[in-house]
């Protein structure tokens, strides 16, 4: 099993603040400080409008996903055997036919690689593009955090009316004390933030209350509530001049325009999806959030990630083999492969950049728990949508799945890749809380997935 968290961490009122909020409807919201909608997309192509995240908290493991090693010794290969995909070079885990028969609708990077092997710090780097700020053992979401891509998308590009800059589903990821960073916009402030759901869509009773008017309770009743909410304020100008007070009251128009707007508001409604489409994904957690994402990207929300698990989800230092086949490629299987279907039959594919992958990779030699520990210096992700060229296997592996033989590429020219293909310059300059100009992102752009020239 993997070392226990030796300390205790304690949150207080202000830096519940900093890093999440909830607004007058109990959610948070984004408001949005400029627009610059003209930056340069990759190679002229045209800008794609949306980017959504599967995210393998935990970690997946690379040998049982898209680099199986067949010919490795039995304590490195596994338990599983590898099936042919229909992408030369590229094997994939036997509990994963529907995406191994779908390889032509995606590239697959196996040479991914970074240096840090804790859970929060890795997920700061690939869910950023950038190093944590001051990086430490479980170091947690701080407003010195650099921004995750919904907030950095934000920051240069104004969503419609009504439209909160990004969507995390279902459920943020926390464990006691532990916030993991990379989930907020970071060093931007609150009104950059994304809008955090936490319940199961596969629930029966699934809904977003937040959402929603109370009984009885109809938009314009909602309008005089915030028109009294205003007066008062009004009278109450030391209160609207106190910074956190007007953060709130930001969050809270933002809110509102949500609700009165309905369009976001009715793509959480996933009852309306016809029975066929949610069986087709899947009735679990995986699918239906896959097919919530698909809803809340066409609703033309910018960034959404669907977390595929509950937090360190895919965390297998112990009984990987029985794990994983039984509670997770299955489901992954399922909900991702209807994912990649529905959004090419729908059009909507061409506009929005799809990846999947988790915070590292999983180590070569099976521990004596029959499980895999951390592996931050080589691991995968797949890539599909937004120019990406489907039916790529891009970088390679040793013959242990241990280090990269090819170019190895960081969570850095991730970060690189996804504003680059959404039409921000990824070197782009940025201000800070307190107005200090910071670089966005360090990285550069994964060319190979655009251009076709694998490595």
């Amino acid at each position: 099993m993997h070392a226990p968290h030796r300390h205790v961490i304690g949150l207080n009122r202000r830096e519940l603040l900093q890093v999440g909020y909830s607004g007058l409807l109990g959610v948070g919201l984004s408001s949005f400080a400029r627009a610059q909608n003209d930056q340069p997309s990759l190679s002229g192509r045209k800008k794609p409008k949306s980017l959504l995240i599967v995210f393998l908290t935990g970690a997946a493991s690379h040998f049982e996903t898209f680099d199986p090693k067949p010919d490795a010794p039995p304590e490195i290969r596994g338990e599983y055997a590898h099936i042919a995909t229909k992408t030369p070079g590229l094997l994939a885990c036997e509990h994963l036919p529907k995406l191994a028969s779908r390889s032509q609708m995606y590239s697959v990077v196996r040479s991914l690689a970074h240096r840090d092997n804790n859970h929060l710090c890795a997920t700061h780097h690939v869910l950023t593009g950038h190093l944590m700020p001051g990086a430490f053992f479980d170091k947690i979401a701080s407003r010195d955090d650099f921004p995750n891509y919904a907030g950095g998308l934000s920051y240069f590009r104004k969503p419609p009316e009504g439209t909160p800059c990004g969507v995390n589903l279902p459920t943020y990821l926390m464990e006691g004390p532990l916030l993991w960073p990379g989930q907020y916009a970071g060093f931007l402030g609150p009104k950059h933030d994304i809008m955090q759901i936490t319940q199961d869509p596969n629930r029966p009773d699934f809904k977003v209350d937040n959402l929603r008017p109370a009984a009885g309770m109809d938009v314009e009743q909602m309008r005089d509530r915030m028109a009294l909410l205003n007066a008062v304020n009004d009278q109450q100008k030391w209160l609207a001049e106190a910074a956190e007070t007007k953060k709130l009251s930001d969050q809270q128009q933002q809110a509102v325009a949500v609700l009165t707007s309905g369009k976001v508001a009715k793509a959480f409604d996933i009852d309306q999806e016809p029975l066929a489409t949610r069986e087709r994904y899947g009735r679990h957690s995986f699918g239906q959030s896959c097919l919530l994402a698909r809803r809340l990207i066409e609703a033309g929300v910018p960034v959404v990630q669907a977390n595929m698990g509950r937090v360190q989800n895919w965390d297998s230092h112990g009984d990987l083999f029985k794990r994983m086949k039984k509670d997770l490629l299955p489901p992954l299987d399922a909900g991702v492969s209807a994912l990649l279907d529905d959004m090419r039959d729908r059009g909507l594919l061409e506009d929005t950049l799809v990846m999947m992958l988790g915070e590292f990779g999983r180590e070569p030699k099976i521990n004596k728990q029959g499980g895999r520990e951390h592996w931050a210096p080589c691991f995968s992700a797949m890539f599909a949508g937004a120019g990406v060229r489907g039916g790529q296997v891009i970088g390679k592996s040793d013959k242990n799945g241990a280090y990269p033989t090819t170019t190895p590429y960081s969570p850095d020219d991730v970060g690189a890749t996804v504003y680059s293909a959404l039409g921000v310059d990824p070197h782009a300059e940025v201000r800070d809380r307190v107005n200090r100009p910071v670089q966005l992102n360090r990285g550069r752009v994964i060319q190979p997935l655009f251009d076709g020239a694998g490595e």
